[in-house]
């Protein structure tokens, strides 16, 4: 590796000290960095095309951020934890970060890649906007509580009209987030399936569906709809689905990489240490 960049967590400032503490000792060891504090994807996109590894301090929101920016030129991302849950970074203690990064200056990682999904709003045959996903896109109503009705196709079929609170289509990184907070199922990130998980649904479909792999998601907002519906990605707004547009959910093109340096079977204890943290490993089969 000979470009190293460093993003910090634009809204939590504590991580802006070891952001310059990584870069500083980047260059005093004779590598190329680069480091950002507040930034946007505009700004950074140059740098990282450049990249070989671009290390993101914060939490699952800063992976995410990161994700985005990041796969569109394979370059693999290596998160250092400042936030609560931390279920996509890789080094669990923000003080003591020099060891992990020297094992993988060492080449001792592995990459794990791990799909996205785009999400986009076409009307007829013109795409409006779109954007990529980590963790799901969301269709949802403008008001918090007001149901709103979704023609759903898988396939080009008709599957059936959701009157819910939002609809999730989750990849499998999603599946532990909205999705499962939603009541949906658990996938193991290595898997390409995607997710369909309603948010409060009333009197409709209330079941999680797993699609096959390649599967396609088409979603019409219902012209009942009285308030306004929105496409979210990663929890950031896309913009707002008229009636009449269509929202298509695809498999992405890229797919993100994160540097690993836990043993490849690391995802089930990561995930159970987090949901049952007062659960102790009997000593007998330690």
């Amino acid at each position: 590796m000979k470009i190293i960049g460093v993003l910090a967590h634009p809204l939590r400032e504590p991580s802006f000290s070891i952001a310059q503490q990584i870069h500083n000792t980047l260059q005093e060891r004779g590598l190329e960095s680069w480091v950002f504090t507040r930034w946007e994807a505009e700004e950074v996109t140059e740098h990282v095309s450049r990249s070989d590894l671009v290390i993101a301090i914060g939490g699952d929101g800063a992976m995410l951020r990161a994700a985005r920016v990041c796969a569109p030129y394979n370059v693999p991302v290596l998160g250092i934890n400042m936030g609560q849950l931390g279920f996509l970074t890789e080094i669990p203690d923000p003080d003591n970060w020099e060891p992990r990064l020297d094992a993988v200056l060492r080449g001792e990682y592995w990459i794990e890649s791990r799909t996205m999904i785009r999400g986009t709003i076409e009307r007829g045959d013109e795409v409006l906007l779109g954007g990529d996903a980590l963790n799901d896109i969301v269709i949802s109503g403008s008001t918090v509580g007001r149901t709103i009705q979704l023609e759903t196709y898988i396939d080009n079929d008709w599957t059936t009209t959701y009157y819910a609170d939002a609809l999730v289509i989750a990849t499998a990184t999603g599946s532990t987030a909205y999705a499962l907070a939603c009541g949906g199922p658990i996938l193991p990130p290595e898997l390409s399936n995607i997710l369909i998980v309603p948010a409060a649904p009333h009197l409709s479909m209330s079941r999680p569906i797993v699609l096959s792999e390649g599967a396609k998601v088409d979603v019409t907002p219902s012209a009942v709809n009285q308030r306004p519906v929105l496409l979210i990605a990663d929890g950031m707004v896309v913009g707002e689905v008229s009636a009449g547009d269509r929202v298509c959910i695809r498999v992405s093109d890229h797919i993100s990489r994160f540097i690993r340096l836990r043993e490849r079977n690391y995802f089930y204890r990561s995930l159970l240490d987090r949901l049952e943290p007062r659960v102790q490993r009997d000593e007998k089969y330690k």
